[in-house]
């Protein structure tokens, strides 16, 4: 009775397990650091562009580590002790904890982070719940903005080969730049103030911050997120159906391929992993594409009336896209990869074949009946360590490409993004590490003719949250002082040039526009974050930042059809947070369990 008595009341407090096979979100961003320094300090070999790791990915990095103790610093040996007693239950072992019931080491009750974690003697069973808790507040001469966020999470391992999770996390965001205080009209006050989007609505921010989707307040906005999955995993690799966000492509800040900031969304996916050269990686997900189905919908009565309300419904949006990573040798990785954004009725079996080269099924199942093809995109990914401490690296994303574009004759230009970026870590001091990216995107990449095919969901770009025709540049400067301390000192340059709708009447003149050429929206920003994780996944974190966002005219009387004109005020709105616009200094002090 004692032990059902424990297991219930920590239950009511939080809801997770953990397993095997399953995700490490992106948000742990300590720990894909910490493995990150591994990685570059030659401690331990991995592929660094597919993001989610599985929890044994990781574990396996981390015995990995083990081995090699002797390369390492006193702190990079507490962090990995540290991490080993995080992910025991996937070594077989029981989570040491601060408080703990012990039956023949099948059960452990650890209080101190808090979590639960229990398994089976014969290890055929594994679990952990844990809490999900935080508040932030963001403040600065404007006023002060609360965030707070609770849930639960719950991972388990059965049998060793089925992983089953999922989590759920309610987020308030409210203050007095979110409420009827800075907005005349009932629609402001509910459309305005979202700290995601632009103070218009007309885009989500061009900004890092992680996708979500409101629901309606006057105070500010709630949104809830929750994920999870089941996977059945071998020696092989795995096979599942998932909510979690991914990230493809090298990078540190944003990658331009998948970045992982667009709201999550359900996946059928495969991962095959035969080798320690080669990995592959395939899902078909289905989108959210924002875009009203005119032939669609379901009727409802009205009061009073005889004629019926049409409620429409939403085009179906899917995905398939698959990943190819070879490591041939320690200091070198690259992937190629190709995908497809294809919007039908019911899913096309075609696309769920995983080894498969997208745009080839679609002229086949489109050319032929004279109607309009599907999106097709391709990309690539490299990654060199030419010698210890360097990662320099870069990511490819191919909208749409023509050779002949590259000759100096011609004005078009091909609609691609491309990413560099370096890494340097451990020398001259063990915790240091120095990094930089640099991001381009041309005129029409991410976008398409028709607004269900383009490259996002729930309305986010699912690449760099730039878009088109944008540069973003990044700097960041890092310290890991001791065992769980993270100080960061950055800078971001992003800047988004002239804006034009995809008409595919006049696409050949917009391409041909100069990129980069006039600048309608910049935000400079300099941050300096400190977090401190005294407790697993028990977080305290600091922020001071300098931000300056400006909005600058584009009114001319010879602008393309296209180009989307405004003033200052116009783009400001378009692409940025109202509490965000102009000079503004703030700080931030948040306190949470979990990611």
């Amino acid at each position: 009775m004692r032990r059902i008595y424990l297991i219930i009341s920590i239950s009511l407090f939080a809801l997770t397990s953990i397993a095997q096979n399953i995700p490490v979100p992106l948000t742990y961003t300590r720990l894909y650091d910490f493995l990150d320094e591994m990685i570059t300090d030659g401690v331990i070999v991995s592929q660094t562009a597919v993001r989610p790791y599985t929890r044994v990915q990781v574990a396996n990095m981390l015995i990995g580590a083990q081995r090699a103790d002797s390369l390492l610093s006193q702190r990079q040996k507490e962090d990995l002790c540290f991490y080993l007693n995080e992910f025991a239950l996937e070594q077989d072992t029981m989570v040491n904890g601060y408080v703990q019931y012990t039956d023949h080491r099948s059960f452990s009750l650890s209080l101190a982070d808090p979590q639960f974690s229990y398994k089976s003697t014969n290890n055929q069973f594994k679990m952990r719940i844990r809490p999900i808790l935080g508040a932030n507040v963001i403040t600065s001469k404007k006023g002060a903005i609360l965030q707070r966020w609770w849930g639960a999470e719950m991972q388990m391992d059965i049998v060793n080969h089925l992983s089953i999770w999922g989590s759920l996390r309610d987020n308030s965001w409210n203050g007095d730049w979110l409420s009827k205080n800075y907005f005349p009209s009932s629609y402001d006050r509910i459309n305005g103030a979202k700290i995601h989007y632009g103070a218009s609505m007309q885009t989500p921010a061009l900004s890092p911050l992680s996708g979500v989707q409101y629901k309606e307040a006057n105070y500010g906005g709630d949104f809830s997120d929750s994920k999870g999955g089941i996977s059945l995993y071998s020696w092989w690799g795995s096979i599942g159906i998932q909510r979690e966000n991914i990230r493809w492509g090298e990078a540190y800040h944003s990658s331009n391929i998948l970045s992982g900031r667009s709201p999550a969304v359900p996946m059928i996916t495969l991962q095959l992993t035969p080798c320690r050269w080669f990995q592959f990686d395939y899902f078909h997900a289905w989108l959210v594409s924002n875009v009203i189905d005119s032939t669609y919908y379901y009727l409802e009565n009205v009061a009073g009336s005889n004629v019926a309300m049409k409620n429409y419904r939403p085009y179906n949006k899917f995905m398939a896209a698959n990943m190819f990573t070879f490591t041939p040798i320690k200091q070198l990785s690259f992937s190629l990869g190709n995908s497809v954004i294809y919007a039908e009725k019911t899913i096309q079996a075609a696309y769920l074949i995983p080894i498969a080269f997208y745009k080839s099924l679609d002229h086949l199942l489109t050319k032929g009946i004279r109607t309009q093809n599907q999106n097709s995109q391709a990309f690539a990914s490299l990654s060199i360590r030419p010698i210890d401490h360097l990662h320099v690296y870069g990511s490819f994303y191919v909208d749409e490409i023509k050779f002949a574009r590259f000759k100096k004759s011609n004005p078009q230009n091909n609609p691609i993004s491309y990413l560099l970026g370096f890494n340097w870590s451990g020398w001259p001091l063990k915790g240091l590490s120095l990094r930089g990216e640099f991001m381009r995107s041309y005129i029409a990449c991410y976008t398409h003719s028709i607004d269900v095919l383009d490259w996002s969901s729930n309305s986010y770009n699912m690449g760099h949250y730039m878009g088109d025709n944008a540069q973003s540049i990044y700097a960041e400067l890092a310290y890991r002082p001791i065992r769980g301390m993270w100080l960061k000192v950055s800078y971001t340059n992003d800047m988004k040039y002239n804006s034009y709708a995809y008409l595919r009447d006049n696409i050949g003149e917009t391409i041909a526009e100069k990129p980069f050429d006039y600048c309608i929206y910049r935000n400079e920003e300099w941050r300096f974050d400190g977090v401190y994780e005294p407790h697993p996944n028990m977080y305290l974190t600091i922020s001071l930042g300098y931000n300056n966002a400006q909005g600058f005219d584009n009114i001319k009387t010879d602008a393309l059809s296209s180009e989307d004109l405004g003033n200052a005020q116009h783009y400001l709105n378009r692409f940025c947070p109202l509490f965000y616009q102009g000079k503004n200094f703030t700080t931030s002090v948040a306190f949470s369990f979990s990611f």
